[in-house]
């Protein structure tokens, strides 16, 4: 079995929310995903933020992120304006929302985006194939840039790969397993034109994030796992989907007590980067207090 067909049995066992991911606002998107304390973004803010730091530019030009598999622009909202998950959750969940159309959300987004103190210090481009979330992230500011594209299947355009080369940190929080390692050997071209930019991703442990440490290897890169952290994703929508997921990670021989056998998905932290900069500070060091 191929890797791609690997991953598409696996997210069989997850409850589908494709209905959620590309409308014209986020409404509904944090409505649903609210009622399983989705969670991963905020608890991969800190680790984003302390990669942010390391890779700081000298000169003062902004740290410039790609957030692959971004949505609405999440990432961004956390990181560039240093909200929390809970903030934005009560944000897009005001009754005053309810019943609006889309277009007064967005005019209504600008002008709050607009009056927080925007980190300087980082730009967000935003990947994703969900053409309408991606609309919105730049329309009111989140995103400093969005490319709508399928990797797993359509090549990057040309135009897009441009604005590509100056990444410093390749960054997603859960959509490995949606994308596989074709994704990866189409951004690496691109991203790599003025450098080699780090990787950090948070995989849910039901994807071996093998076949993409292999291909980042080809390029140079030394894959590292934080070991002894998780990260909690989300709730799971039933009980058949806790138990058809444990099943999936029994075979594997993933030991799922206090973690997935609570109650909850969980992810696991993987940092890429250039095999010299990865000898001379192991990722413990990276996030050391």
């Amino acid at each position: 079995m191929n890797h791609q067909a690997e991953f598409e049995q696996v997210n069989e066992v997850k409850a589908s929310m494709d209905g959620i991911y590309d409308h014209a606002d986020p409404r509904a998107y944090f409505r649903e995903l609210k009622k399983l304390d989705y969670a991963i973004p905020g608890a991969a803010k800190p680790l984003i933020q302390t990669l942010v730091e390391r890779l700081r530019h000298d000169d003062g030009e902004p740290t410039q992120l790609l957030d692959v598999g971004c949505s609405y622009g999440v990432n961004a909202a956390l990181i560039k304006y240093d909200l929390s998950l809970s903030e934005l959750y009560a944000h897009w969940g005001q009754k005053v929302l309810h019943g609006a159309a889309s277009d007064d959300v967005i005019e209504n987004d600008r002008a709050f985006f607009n009056v927080l103190d925007a980190s300087e210090n980082v730009e967000f481009i935003g990947l994703d194939v969900a053409e309408n979330a991606v609309a919105f992230g730049t329309e009111v500011g989140l995103l400093d840039q969005g490319v709508v594209v399928n990797l797993e299947t359509d090549p990057l355009p040309e135009r897009c790969a441009q604005g590509l080369a100056s990444v410093d940190l390749v960054m997603s929080t859960g959509c490995v397993g949606y994308v596989t390692e074709r994704t990866f050997e189409k951004l690496l071209p691109a991203v790599s034109r003025d450098g080699q930019p780090w990787l950090a991703n948070f995989v849910l442990r039901m994807f071996p994030f093998d076949p993409i440490a292999e291909r980042l290897a080809d390029c140079g890169y030394v894959t590292e796992k934080l070991e002894g952290r998780t990260f909690a994703q989300r709730r799971f929508a039933s009980l058949d989907e806790q138990k058809q997921v444990l099943e999936k990670l029994n075979d594997r021989g993933v030991k799922t007590f206090g973690l997935e056998g609570s109650g909850r998905y969980f992810a696991e932290f993987f940092l890429s980067r250039p095999a010299k900069q990865a000898m001379e500070c192991p990722i413990e060091e990276v996030f050391a207090a």
